[in-house]
């Protein structure tokens, strides 16, 4: 093993551990079921379902925003806290293979949908935040350059002359169309804004777009972080609940590709 693979191995397990650590309390585990029955919620709705003080809510949100299993957004004078399964999906494809893979999220996704209570009526979305070792340059290259994105986005190839109010597509190697939309903002290498039209099969085409915002926030000489913000839903359609599991591949997989030069082979 090189020095530098040994390095990133220590790193990974240590992310690990932060996992681990975050879901091994109750209360936690409890906060992260309380924002999977309704993302964006504040602290104080958060509260007012456990029986913890103010203090003690607060203190486990912030191990679960340090394991980046929590994101938050402010929304004019609000703090909201979201789910992000994105690290929980990393620590998965460490032991699931890639045969079983598409299996295990299926029955999960079943799974949730006969158990889950009717979605609330705030507006759906889906966030996922994750830490690379990467600049905001390279990241953005990633995102845009078709090269790329077929070695992590589903074995597609994004296409656009990345202006605004231009079109987008992403297709496979046999020329179809599976993702379209129209790049709304685009700020390189810090910000990109795009509807997002799903036409990959009969139930998502019928959906009408929603939108996807791609945020990279540096930090420090060596890394960044990116948030993707999937929202603009018309309510729980076909495709809010088929990109809910697939985002977090796409994001785990950007960040195996750029960490190590080798897209992400599960199992």
């Amino acid at each position: 093993m090189t020095h530098w693979t040994r390095d990133f191995s220590v790193t990974y397990d240590r992310k690990v551990e932060d996992v681990f650590r975050a879901i091994s309390d109750p209360s936690r585990r409890l906060l992260l079921d309380l924002l999977a029955e309704r993302d964006g919620q504040t602290l104080s709705e958060l509260e007012a379902r456990l029986d913890m003080t103010r203090f003690g809510v607060m203190k486990h949100l912030l191990v679960l925003e340090e394991a980046g299993l929590v994101t938050t957004h402010r929304a004019g004078r609000h703090k909201l806290h979201f789910l992000n399964p994105t690290p929980i999906q990393l620590v998965a494809e460490r032991w699931i293979s890639k045969y079983a893979a598409p299996f295990t999220t299926t029955l999960s996704q079943l799974k949730h949908r006969l158990e889950d209570e009717p979605m609330s009526q705030d507006p759906p979305r889906h966030v996922y935040s994750i830490v690379i070792q990467t600049t905001p340059e390279k990241l953005w290259a990633a995102i845009t350059d078709p090269e790329m994105t077929r070695r992590y986005y589903h074995a597609t190839a994004v296409n656009s002359d990345w202006k605004p109010g231009s079109h987008y597509t992403y297709t496979t190697d046999d020329g179809s169309v599976l993702l379209k939309g129209e790049i709304l903002e685009i700020d390189p290498p810090r910000r990109l804004v795009t509807s997002f039209d799903a036409v990959w099969d009969e139930s998502v085409a019928e959906d009408p777009p929603s939108r996807l915002t791609w945020e990279i926030e540096p930090m420090g000489d060596t890394a960044c972080r990116l948030t993707c913000t999937h929202d603009g839903f018309a309510g729980p359609t076909s495709t809010f609940e088929q990109v809910s599991g697939g985002m977090s591949f796409i994001v785990s997989g950007l960040k195996t590709l750029l960490e190590t030069g080798e897209p992400l082979l599960v199992g």
